[in-house]
């Protein structure tokens, strides 16, 4: 298989303690004409915001805020172009920014200049909870209805069934391996986390705080006591645990990674042999020759699905339904999941994406999926539907992170 995204890289950065505050989420008892103000299962109610109701005239501009290799007009390739090809079908001229953050992205999406953002799941509820993106109305998006169904009316980008966004593209994070040091085999997120391992001072991990969900699925799986239903929704408890193991693991980490780059440098020196990775990274990996191989361990894994958004304060929002109908077609989203490296969301992109790729990502298959945890933004209501219990949000994972890496 050959892939385009060398260049890429994806950081999801230690967030500020930004927290879904309930001031925040607006209630209304008027329901709106299908707009926003819903409840989800765990107790989060988003602010009563209308959504569009008919496409009008294009605006002739588009304000997109993208994670880099989102919206590529061939200014980084000049074979890496679909933002070009969207621009004179629709008259829409695409402005496009880029963030290197999820924290960023929620930031800049305050401002109001944005009309359309690819949010991540640890940054959708909180942009949701701020008012600053606003119910999708999917009718008005053609290719939506072809997007695989196991993306849509997820944690992460519907609230009480109502969208808020279009799936783009998923991905999970795997165990990577050494074949020629690591034997036998791994089975289990087990390897990583066993202080009696042979690999210490040899492991990887990710740097974020949302990889404390990493250590809560494990625990999630081989300690049941703790009651961990949900490896974003822990309470205080729960949360001592996976950080408790976290800190053990502590010192078998020989680095903790956000640059892919590194990643693969330090699989290839073999300074590091086991950890956390992405597909890309392995791919990557083996055309440099390292010897590696990845897995879906059998307790799952966590992962992400990107979902666009629309700006609550967009002043071009018949322009943003366009691309995210755009982002979503066959070709553009083919395009896209091929140089960032990860599943497309509509299964029509396969017909005409490089030969292997979905295979090598696992786009559609539902069984991989569903042992997947897509990165969520944890919040004081429990997202395992608990009412009887306040779980910690984002920014108390983010206090533990810096506890955990001293």
């Amino acid at each position: 298989m050959t892939h385009r995204w060398t260049r890429r890289t994806r950081i999801l950065a230690a967030c500020a303690a930004l927290t879904l505050a309930a001031a925040a989420c607006g209630t209304s008892d008027d329901d709106g004409d299908g707009g926003g103000g819903g409840t989800s299962g765990a107790g989060f109610t988003a602010p009563d915001l209308p959504m569009l109701e008919e496409l009008g005239e294009p605006e002739g501009e588009v304000n997109i805020l993208a994670w880099p290799g989102y919206a590529e007009d061939g200014s980084t390739d000049p074979s890496v172009d679909w933002v070009t090809p969207f621009e004179k079908e629709t008259g829409c001229q695409a402005n496009v920014k880029t963030f290197n953050t999820s924290d960023e992205a929620v930031n800049l999406m305050k401002t109001g200049e944005y009309d359309v953002v690819s949010a991540s799941g640890d940054a959708s509820l909180r942009m949701i909870a701020a008012g600053d993106v606003e119910p999708v109305n999917t009718d008005l998006i053609p290719n939506y209805a072809d997007v695989y169904d196991f993306l849509k009316d997820r944690d992460w980008n519907s609230v009480d069934g109502q969208p808020y966004g279009v799936p783009h593209g998923y991905g999970a994070n795997l165990l990577m391996y050494r074949k020629d040091v690591v034997k036998p085999a791994p089975t289990s997120w087990g390897a990583v986390f066993d202080e009696s391992s042979p690999y210490a001072g040899k492991i990887t991990a990710y740097d974020s705080p949302i990889y404390i969900a990493d250590a809560a699925l494990y625990l999630m799986k081989h300690e049941p006591d703790l009651g961990i239903e949900h490896p974003y929704a822990l309470d205080q408890d729960q949360l001592a645990a996976a950080v408790d193991l976290l800190k053990k693991q502590r010192s078998m980490i020989s680095e903790y990674w956000s640059d892919y780059l590194k990643e693969v440098q330090a699989f290839g020196t073999g300074d590091s042999v086991l950890g956390t990775t992405w597909q890309v990274i392995v791919n990557v990996a083996k055309d440099e020759g390292t010897p590696v191989e990845a897995i879906l361990p059998e307790e799952g894994s966590t992962g992400w699905s990107d979902t666009w958004m629309v700006g609550s304060k967009a002043e071009h929002k018949n322009c943003a339904y366009l691309w995210m109908n755009h982002i979503v077609s066959p070709e553009a989203n083919a395009a896209v999941s091929e140089y960032f490296g990860e599943a497309p969301a509509n299964p029509k992109a396969c017909d005409v994406a490089s030969k292997g790729h979905c295979e090598t990502y696992n786009a559609g298959d539902e069984d991989f999926a569903e042992q997947l945890w897509y990165w969520t933004t944890p919040i004081e209501q429990c997202l395992d539907g608990r009412e009887d219990v306040k779980c910690t949000d984002y920014g108390d994972w983010t206090q533990a992170w810096t506890e955990i890496k001293g």
